[in-house]
């Protein structure tokens, strides 16, 4: 049997567990054949439909291009909206990957690209990808302002920086005691960024001929940076007549390369300047105290030990993190004051190196990138938003899931024959997702005479059962007979596959007694 798991520890744990053949990918059905109000055209119909509306948006697509997925649904509510509303203008679009002739005649290079035709002529290009966007166009068609010009390459930029190429970078360092070289790449932010103060380093000392600040677009010459092991952008390295090649580690302001090409062996060698203890780095911003500072030591003693822990990696010359030092220490403190079981914590990556490579941690395991903005209102939201802070519990929604808890969830599995369990988050959008069908499934079963339920179980209430059941992400749904997992449940989570799922299920003949949800939470409150 071929693997059929994802590529990672988990998955492979996940499928030995329980091996299935790979599942076959679902074919989806092309764009035009799907209901919606965007008309689809061919090299066929283009031209007369152009020339019948005065005013028509056309968006050129591939059906495989990630951008044009993401579009789709604007521009579909678009068109409804546009239709709704009487509006003259008309949304149509074109698969390129078909109608080839059509991308070559209006010049379409990149997808999705959008054109405006007015009067049965292309009028102009449109940049804009979101349904009300489109529908404030289509109501008031104007010309958009140019695009800015493009931003000149940087060896076009009058500077004393050498640009080396592949042919040019060995004979250029040969001639020179001190070199130190960027390796960048045009589209890198931090590259952009260090550009302007390495371009001022290099202005201040241009009479020292024996020292260059040179280069190198690893985008276009990359025959040199693989030679020298480039693997993030910018690297700096020192050479020395193009030899002892030695990585620079130090700052990116003009004061840092000034001072490392001064004197450049000493800077390499000697020791880096003493770190500020953690607590010493945040002491100076207000609510600090409520900060937790974390190590090695103490890290997996602390994350396993609290229910929502964002983790702050930072290092102590990192300009970026001492901008959010005020914002991250007033946002833990505001956590403890209204209540909130989340926490914050710091981890100086610079000191405990073996913990640089890790990210945030939840209930002991990684469970997301925080990606939001950086004020203390955005992380306080965030935090709020984990914990599904001020939403309504699911168990506290009418329906016919049952929500079981540690203390009645092996009564009331050992009693019935047929049970699939959802363990999830509340915080968790797959399950939000999922929560509606599972429902809508539960409603159709409890009207089934053999005895089928659906139950959930909130992973954040009961963390220990989860745990003891081996759910390792959510949401996990495992199938029970009489009290046992017999299988795990990896199908699709619509209403109409629960329903059929449980209905394939052999009907264990004990005569099982059939009760309401209402019911069994009755019994739940009166055995509590």
């Amino acid at each position: 049997m071929k693997y059929g798991g994802e590529n990672n520890k988990d998955g492979i744990v996940k499928w030995m567990k329980n091996p299935t053949a790979p599942k076959q990918a679902e074919v989806e059905l092309p764009w035009s054949e799907i209901e919606n109000d965007v008309v689809h055209l061919t090299t066929e119909t283009f031209d007369s439909f152009i020339s019948s509306n005065p005013s028509v948006l056309v968006m050129f697509y591939a059906p495989w291009c990630g951008h044009c997925k993401k579009m789709k649904p604007e521009y579909e509510e678009a068109a409804s909206i546009l239709k709704q509303d009487k509006v003259e203008g008309m949304l149509a679009a074109v698969d390129a990957t078909k109608e080839k002739d059509l991308g070559d005649k209006y010049n379409v290079k990149g997808f999705p690209t959008v054109k405006y035709f007015q009067n049965s002529e292309e009028a102009w290009d449109f940049n804009e990808r979101t349904a009300s966007k489109i529908v404030e166009f289509m109501k008031d068609p104007q010309e958009p302002p140019p695009p800015p010009p493009p931003e000149p390459a940087w060896q076009d930029i009058v500077s004393e920086v050498h640009h080396l190429t592949d042919d040019t970078f060995k004979p250029f360092l040969k001639k020179k005691k001190h070199t130190l070289v960027m390796f960048y790449a045009p589209w890198c932010g931090h590259c952009k960024k260090a550009k302007p103060e390495f371009a001022s380093a290099a202005e201040k000392l241009k009479d020292e001929p024996k020292i260059a600040y040179a280069a190198v677009d690893c985008t276009t010459h990359t025959t040199t940076c693989g030679e020298h092991d480039v693997n993030g952008y910018p690297t700096f390295k020192y050479f020395n007549y193009g030899k002892n090649s030695m990585k620079y580690t130090g700052g990116r302001e003009e004061v840092d390369f000034l001072n490392f090409m001064k004197d450049p062996q000493n800077s390499l060698t000697s020791p880096p300047a003493a770190t500020p203890s953690p607590a010493i780095f945040w002491s100076d911003a207000p609510g600090h105290e409520h900060l937790h500072h974390l190590s090695d030591q103490n890290f997996d003693i602390f994350v396993k030990a609290h229910r929502s822990v964002l983790v702050l990696f930072y290092a102590s010359w990192c300009g970026h993190c001492k901008a959010l030092r005020p914002a991250y220490a007033e946002a833990g403190a505001i956590l403890k004051e209204i209540g909130n079981e989340g926490v914050l914590a710091t981890v100086d990556a610079s000191q405990e190196r073996s913990l640089s490579g890790k990210y945030e941690i939840r209930n002991g395991q990684f469970e997301s990138d925080y990606n939001k903005g950086r004020k203390t209102g955005d992380l306080v939201a965030f935090m709020k938003s984990r914990l599904g802070e001020g939403q309504e519990k699911w168990s506290d929604t009418p329906s016919k899931v049952f929500h079981l808890t540690k203390e009645t969830f092996s009564d009331f599995l050992s009693q019935r024959s047929n049970v699939l369990v959802m363990f999830y988050a509340p915080w968790c959008p797959h399950c939000k997702k999922a929560k509606p069908e599972y429902q809508a499934a539960a409603e159709v079963l409890s009207q089934d005479t053999n005895n089928k339920y659906l139950a959930a179980v909130d992973c954040t209430d009961t963390q220990d059962l989860c745990l003891q059941q081996d759910v390792s992400g959510y949401p996990t749904f495992k199938f029970y007979r009489h009290g046992h997992a017999v299988v795990e449940y990896d199908g699709s989570r619509s209403k109409d596959d629960f329903i059929e799922y449980m209905k394939k299920q052999e009907t264990d003949k004990i005569g099982d007694e059939t009760v309401t949800s209402g019911e069994f939470m009755a019994n739940v409150k009166q055995e509590l």
